[in-house]
């Protein structure tokens, strides 16, 4: 999923259609508030938002602003994901020393993407939910937090993944 929608964090939300069709492009949206505090975006204009698509077929954007919003991944973020699933695949057959020069090439190409560089946690025996990621929070904080393009208003971002 991660690769084909390019996902780069959790949670990420895209809406597709019965037809297959992307109805809602990536957006970082929560289903509770639960740690609104730390990411300011609250849950109910999402779920809201969701409602009025599935009961009455409204939605938050219309084709062509779905389009404009839509970003392709680039060379360097496809081979950072190559590389990822190359380091997997070895993780997996215990080449770990093999696996390590294809995370860290994955991790140079796409610094930001919390999804490798968080998925990559485990293989090096890091914990990604605990204080092994608080280095990698706080390099994607002072990098401006290249996420994507919010659906919500800014002002309630505040900056944090989730």
């Amino acid at each position: 999923m991660a690769d084909l929608f390019r996902i780069h964090n959790v949670p990420t939300s895209v809406w597709i259609d019965e037809r297959g069709r992307i109805a809602r492009p990536n957006d970082a949206i929560f289903g509770s508030d639960d740690f609104v505090e730390l990411h300011g975006i609250p849950s109910g204009p999402q779920l809201e938002a969701l409602r009025a698509w599935v009961r009455d077929g409204v939605l938050p954007l219309a084709e062509d602003e779905v389009r404009k919003r839509q970003v392709l991944p680039t060379d360097q973020e496809q081979l950072a994901r190559a590389e990822f699933a190359l380091a997997r695949a070895l993780w997996r057959r215990g080449r770990g020393e093999a696996a390590e020069r294809h995370l860290e090439r994955a991790a140079a190409l796409a610094p930001h993407d919390l999804t490798i560089r968080r998925g990559s946690m485990r293989m090096r025996g890091l914990d990604p939910m605990g204080a092994d990621v608080v280095p990698l929070i706080e390099e994607w904080s002072a990098a401006g937090t290249p996420y994507y393009e919010p659906m919500h208003p800014p002002e309630k971002r505040r900056g944090r993944p989730g």
